[in-house]
């Protein structure tokens, strides 16, 4: 196959220099924790380096993981060397434990934002950190460096009775502490002892400049353990509602929880992944924020949870989708946008933080996408698709909403034959993209079926002409006869072949009932595509050598892709030969069965991270799988 991979240089442990001076992680030496309304990353040194608050979306208080120097951090862990550290989670929940290993001890730090219950209108939100000597003793000390909008609002360090509030113009940051702190100039630092089962705790809480009094009540130890036996319990209910016992039930159940931290509880929108910045290919330009919801990913996220018997999340996202729908201008010329922000707004205008260096020296830095702009004609049938399996294995839809999908489908029906920018969003202009077609087809035939089943009005004749020539169209226009493969863009011409450019999204033909799995013509791509886009396990989602997508460099393996290769393997008859695929992937997870968007050619995990779209593919494969192997 043709090689173009790409490589990172070699990571070690603590981090690798980056041009501004400061020390940065391999980034899946990291954790996830979060309250469902916002997230954070905190890594194995016992720094938290990414937090935005109140919302994914809001800008950063935290932010070195795209500055090391400048981006703000809060770093606690024992003075001196630590010879070994170590992450899990506490069993089946979302609360993070980092354990550290010094030569006098060993301490324990339990990073966790408290949840009580689902839909808590009283939901405070705090960002716990307790800290624990397990064996030993140990010299600790904590250093918190907010910087607030993304490093670029100043702010005021004041001292309180029990802590310290850093003071801006946007937001207010309070800590309190049970051991204590000093400030120096815009941050504060604290150095304490701990002997074998002490505890020191400090809770972080975001406030409104116009607070008289910081919002965090000192907490002492026996608020901390209901804090965190609470937590523990929200987790552990939730997972229960999980109807999965196959083979993979803990890796499973770790992409099921990773998946609800990325939904903001408040509206029902599910968030591509929590961070932005983080780059496709090291030093280069491929960085984008994912912090936004992908109508594609969230539609994928409904489908794997509905699969696990979640289905409160899937009635929220349709809810959340309804109103978003409701709120469109009338004068959109585009009806379904790419993406939307937390509460729907469809402009989202990219920018580029300038002042920020870049994950190790990966800039442009952006905020906002410009891919909410695009025209992507494939999540009609996404959203589609994930509609009407709420609608077989839910509650049902509303008539509202029949009606708000018989109008999108209006709008289809007269534009599906229009270029795009394809799944991959890329920047290269609008192409006649295979999968897109393949979706629309989806689309129109989701809106039939759920038309018969449930005896709802449409007009089944006009559907069922435009389905069949859509898919005519795919047959004739996206099938290379020579090379025996469907392949990324349709050729425009019945009687020219398409150009032979393989495209890992054609994996997904069977999956969404296109083509029969085992129809010659989809055998013979999955060869095809085994041969020029497959290493090993991992699965680049097409050559940009081949396929120029409008930017320089290249990216690594795409994890979705690479799960789609299971799912493929084991329709076409080859179920032990997925089994093996799907474990090899387990092994590219990072320590805490986390994954970012990409895998490099060394196994280094790039892009946004942790990746909804990686989780929901994962939970599809391993439960799918499940199902061949008996």
């Amino acid at each position: 196959m043709t090689d173009h991979r790409t490589a990172e240089a070699a990571s070690v442990p603590g981090g690798a220099s980056g041009a501004a001076g400061g020390d940065y992680l391999p980034i899946a030496e990291h954790g996830l924790i979060g309250d469902l309304r916002t997230a954070a990353l905190v890594g194995t040194d016992g720094r938290i380096n990414w937090f935005c608050a109140p919302r994914f979306d809001s800008p950063s208080i935290f932010g070195s993981l795209l500055d090391a120097r400048d981006g703000g951090h809060w770093h606690l862990g024992p003075v001196g060397e630590v010879a070994k550290r170590q992450q899990y989670y506490f069993p089946d929940t979302n609360i993070l434990m980092t354990r550290m290993l010094t030569g006098d001890g060993i301490v324990e730090i339990q990073d966790f934002m408290p949840l009580r219950a689902e839909g808590d209108r009283n939901h405070r939100q705090r960002l716990v950190r307790r800290v624990v000597a397990v064996r030993g003793s140990a010299r600790m000390r904590t250093v918190v460096a907010p910087r607030m909008n993304y490093g670029r609002d100043p702010h005021k360090a004041e001292p309180q009775p029990h802590g310290v509030r850093f003071t801006s113009e946007a937001l207010d940051v309070s800590l309190q502490a049970s051991v204590t702190l000093h400030t120096e100039d815009q941050d504060t630092v604290g150095e304490f002892d701990l002997t074998e089962g002490q505890s020191a705790l400090f809770v972080l809480e975001s406030t409104t400049p116009t607070r008289a009094e910081p919002a965090v009540d000192l907490v002492d130890a026996p608020a901390a353990e209901e804090l965190f036996r609470s937590t523990v319990r929200f987790w552990r209910q939730w997972l229960s509602r999980s109807t999965y016992t196959g083979r993979w039930r803990e890796t499973v159940h770790r992409s099921a929880l990773t998946l609800k931290l990325l939904t903001h509880e408040p509206t029902g929108a599910i968030v591509a992944a929590p961070t932005l910045g983080l780059p496709e290919q090291v030093g280069g330009e491929r960085n984008w924020d994912y912090r936004y919801v992908w109508i594609r990913d969230a539609a994928f996220s409904v489908h794997a949870l509905l699969r696990l018997g979640f289905t409160r999340e899937a009635e929220d996202f349709i809810g959340w989708l309804t109103r978003c729908l409701r709120g469109a201008r009338d004068d959109d010329q585009v009806p379904l946008r790419v993406l939307y922000s937390i509460d729907g707004d469809a402009e989202l205008p990219e920018q580029v933080l300038d002042h920020w260096e870049g994950y190790r020296g990966s800039a442009p830095v952006r905020v906002g996408n410009g891919a909410a702009g695009q025209l992507q004609l494939d999540i009609y049938g996404e959203l589609f698709d994930a509609v009407y399996l709420f609608n077989k294995h839910g509650d049902g839809i509303s008539h509202e909403f029949w009606t708000d999908l018989c109008s999108l489908l209006d709008w289809l029906l007269a534009h599906w034959d229009s270029p795009d920018a394809g799944i991959w969003e890329t920047r290269a202009g609008r192409q006649r993209h295979t999968y897109s077609r393949v979706m629309c087809w989806v689309a129109v035939e989701r809106m039939i079926r759920m038309a018969r089943q449930r005896g709802l009005p449409g007009d089944l004749g006009r559907w069922t002409v435009e389905r069949d020539k859509i898919y005519h169209q795919i047959m004739e226009q996206g099938w290379n006869e020579e090379d025996q493969t469907f392949v990324q863009r349709l050729s425009g011409d019945p009687e020219q072949p398409p150009e032979s450019i393989l495209d890992a999204s054609l994996l997904v033909l069977p999956m969404v009932k296109f083509l029969s799995p085992k129809d010659p013509r989809f055998r013979s791509t999955v060869r095809a595509i085994g041969e020029g886009l497959v290493t090993d396990s991992l699965v680049f989602r097409y050559d940009p050598k081949e396929s120029p997508d409008g930017l320089d460099g290249t990216e690594g393996t795409f994890s979705i892709c690479s799960f789609w290769w299971v799912e493929a393997l084991a329709r076409t008859g080859q179920a032990d030969e997925a089994r093996v695929a799907l474990e090899k992937m387990f092994t590219y997870a990072n320590h805490l069965g986390l994954y970012a968007e990409q895998i490099g050619m060394t196994g280094e995990h790039l892009g946004n991270f942790p990746q909804a779209f990686t989780h929901l593919a994962l939970i599809s494969a391993a439960t799918g799988l499940d199902g061949f192997l008996g």
